[in-house]
């Protein structure tokens, strides 16, 4: 007879063994995520190999020598990396990595391309050599699409050859994944960031200085919004706002080789041409609102930006924040624009905020400019994102186990139940490129920080 507080059922499975990895920059949590699956692993009896330093010894692997325990591997089943105690733990237990075997994929005809497979063929050789039944894949949106590849080259493979089954567990702490509500780590890296605001606030109400702060968040804003409201920063700007704003506040330009400073020309034999964004606009967006917290009688003022505003940046303005042999190095992507999100933009904006206060008002306002993000990703998990985390590493055992699924991402929603959706939902499979999730201009937790910002008269 079953009870509320019976143990699980060990499920029926044919997995044996399976290999966990971390792929990409760090996220607070990781532990909980990586813990929690090893754990309901082990305790069904199926070995967990902890792979180090994701993909980097899969990618190598050429079959002349074995993958050494405790140098591209870890056993998580086992002593003495014992479990217990890691779910709180800062860091990664099996570290991290950037490389990524699917990069040279980027159409379904290149899976036909063995030169441009063959990086995904050292990783199945290298699980197949340790006898791995399923992968499990921690990272970004580029891993979730490592993963989808993955599985999209070993369904290229003869009957006859095993399929290793692929499970991905979403994480980045900037919370741009399609198919999930928040992933973990996300809430402890606002966490810390708002503590931050809140003593910058302190300083700026104390000395008058006004703090310009750039944080991470590439492609979406949540990091800079989730920061802002639990912080009570007096404004936040996002490359959302941008791309929602009126047409005067965009422009575009003619892309120039800062090396040779030449008219850039694309594929089609035309003129590259990128979006800039007016950054006269975001200027004078910032002195409103710095006037009217004056109006309330507020001195404080801390403004938060996302750091995927810097890719839109005119080169003008690019130039003036980077030295001379930095600026000519720079080389721009296949859409015009440059590589600078982790550029420090925000000192240059504080001087042009600065001025302009002074020419509304006649007076000098000091403003600083800073830039966070890479302290917030091993920071202490908060107790919800250790419960999150605990229930995506969770989460993939079932998948794998209970469900008897493949090719599926975890995700966990409403009050932690979890669902699965399928890499399919997840991934542009003609790009074979993850879904972007931005922050949607106009939704409730957008507005709610506009609700909260000094309120500016809008203007006709």
């Amino acid at each position: 007879m079953t009870t509320p507080l019976c143990s699980p059922n060990k499920p029926k499975t044919d997995i044996k063994r399976v290999a966990i990895l971390f792929s990409g920059g760090p996220a607070p949590t990781a532990n909980a995520v990586i813990s929690s699956a090893a754990t309901c692993f082990a305790r069904a009896g199926i070995e967990v190999y902890g792979m180090k330093n994701g993909y980097s010894h899969l990618v190598e692997f050429d079959g002349s020598q074995k993958l050494h325990e405790n140098h591209a591997y870890i056993r998580l089943d086992k002593e003495p990396h014992n479990n217990e105690g890691l779910r709180t733990l800062q860091g990664i237990c099996i570290g991290t990595a950037r490389a990524n075997p699917g990069k040279h994929l980027k159409t379904h005809a290149d899976l036909k391309d063995p030169e441009k497979t063959q990086p995904l063929m050292n990783v199945y050789n290298a699980l197949r050599s340790l006898e791995i039944d399923a992968l499990i894949s921690l990272g970004g949106d580029d891993t979730l699409t490592t993963a989808a590849k993955f599985k999209l080259f070993m369904d290229t493979l003869p009957p006859s050859d095993k399929r290793i089954r692929v499970i991905h567990l979403p994480k980045t702490i900037d919370n741009d994944y399609e198919g999930i509500d928040f992933t973990f780590g996300y809430f402890t890296a606002v966490e810390m960031l708002a503590k931050e605001t809140r003593n910058l606030l302190a300083d700026s109400e104390a000395t008058h200085t006004g703090y310009i702060c750039q944080l991470m968040g590439r492609k979406a804003a949540w990091l800079a919004y989730g920061s802002a409201i639990a912080g009570e920063a007096s404004l936040v700007i996002g490359l959302e706002d941008l791309e929602g704003a009126p047409d005067d506040w965009r422009s575009t330009e003619e892309t120039i080789d800062p090396e040779t400073g030449k008219v850039m020309v694309g594929e089609d034999g035309k003129p590259m041409r990128s979006n800039i964004f007016i950054v006269s606009k975001i200027v004078d967006r910032a002195v409103d609102v710095i006037q009217a917290r004056e109006a309330e009688g507020k001195k404080s003022f801390v403004m938060i930006i996302s750091e995927g505003l810097a890719e839109y940046l005119p080169l003008s303005e690019i130039k003036m924040c980077v030295s001379e042999d930095e600026y000519k190095n720079l080389k721009p992507d296949t859409f015009g624009h440059f590589p600078v999100s982790q550029l420090k933009y925000s000192s240059r904006l504080g001087r042009l905020i600065s001025e302009e206060y002074k020419r509304r008002t006649g007076r000098s306002r000091k403003m600083v400019g800073l830039q966070f993000g890479y302290e917030v990703r091993c920071n202490s998990p908060t107790a919800y994102d250790v419960i999150l985390g605990s229930q995506i590493g969770t989460g993939a055992y079932r998948a794998l186990c209970e469900k008897g699924l493949n090719g599926v991402m975890v995700s966990v929603g409403g009050t932690m139940n979890l669902n699965y959706p399928k890499f399919e939902e997840l991934i542009n499979m003609e790009k074979l490129r993850a879904h972007a999730r931005p922050i949607l201009v106009g939704s409730d937790i957008h507005q709610l920080a506009r609700y909260l910002e000094a309120w500016v008269p809008n203007q006709e």
